[in-house]
């Protein structure tokens, strides 16, 4: 993958490290990994960054270097591809797998199955997931191909340009059909895995709707702006109907045998064409069987 800029008469760059950080927005860490990679090209000659650039001058970057992820052992496991280019792998993750290894998880996460899957593919990359999700709740993972591409995913989060949309069943019934959750949460005090809503913790913003009213739960649409830890699953809970089947925040359901979460879209700005994409995640059998 290779980064093209050519220098016009109203640019005010000196040298091309001026071109990587402010044309292309590569961090100072990239930067200096693709200089020891010597990634960098001005007329198709590898420079060094402090290099004097001119109007006309074309800026290549090659983004295309060999990495390692030695720490995740690969798995082969069947991965649901929603969508593939060389910049980005989105998958649909089921319930019940989490994204990153852990001492519980270290050869059966999303994560191990992409290090297999990239072997297969002969991709030399390390695993960067992009967005997270618990392990019992589903839905669209992006895992980004290079750095450069996870900087920039990682920025439109930080600019509310990437979008996340979830669809919930929510315990009893939810009498506002539009709302904004606008609630800090913090850990819990004494507690390595429950958070809560309190004044000191972290701003957090959701805003949902309800989609469809059912006997013992309703199905809620959530369009969040803050990525907090359980974030949809606490504000649920904060306003008295915590997700179906959620034992943490609330209690366990004859109906379902985890979370009723699911990461149904992700929406963003690609970070090579420049053009919006919208990926869509099908839900699992078993939130389609809550819907009849």
């Amino acid at each position: 993958m290779i980064l093209i800029y050519t220098i016009n008469s109203n640019d005010n760059y000196i040298n091309l490290k001026q071109v990587l950080k402010e044309e292309f927005f590569i961090s100072n860490r990239l930067i200096l990994k693709l200089k020891n990679h010597k990634q960098f090209f001005l007329n198709n000659e590898n420079v060094y960054i402090s290099h004097s650039v001119k109007e006309n001058d074309v800026v290549k970057v090659d983004l295309d270097f060999k990495e390692s992820s030695d720490n995740i052992i690969p798995s082969p496991m069947k991965l649901i591809i929603l969508y593939e280019d060389d910049a980005l792998l989105v998958l649909n993750k089921p319930a019940g797998i989490a994204i990153h290894p852990s001492h519980s998880h270290f050869d059966n996460s999303l994560s191990n199955g992409v290090k297999s899957y990239f072997q297969e593919i002969n991709l030399k990359r390390k695993i960067r997931p992009v967005n997270r999700l618990d392990k019992d709740t589903s839905g669209a993972v992006i895992f980004a191909k290079n750095e450069y591409i996870q900087e920039c995913l990682s920025r439109q989060m930080k600019n509310n340009i990437f979008k996340k949309e979830y669809i919930a069943f929510l315990d009893g019934k939810v009498e506002n059909k539009t709302a904004t959750i606008t609630a800090p949460i913090a850990r819990k005090n004494n507690s390595i895995i429950k958070r809560c809503v309190r004044d000191d913790g972290d701003f957090a913003i959701s805003h949902y709707e309800v989609l469809k009213y059912y006997n013992q739960f309703t199905l809620v649409k959530f369009l969040i702006e803050t990525g907090r830890t359980h974030q949809i699953r606490v504000h649920s809970n904060y306003i008295g109907h915590p997700v179906l089947g959620d034992t943490l925040y609330g209690k366990a359901s004859s109906l379902i045998t985890r979370q009723a979460l699911h990461s149904y879209k992700v929406s963003f700005i690609h970070p090579i064409t420049k053009k919006p994409l919208e990926i869509i995640a099908p839900l699992f059998e078993d939130m389609n069987l809550l819907l009849e």
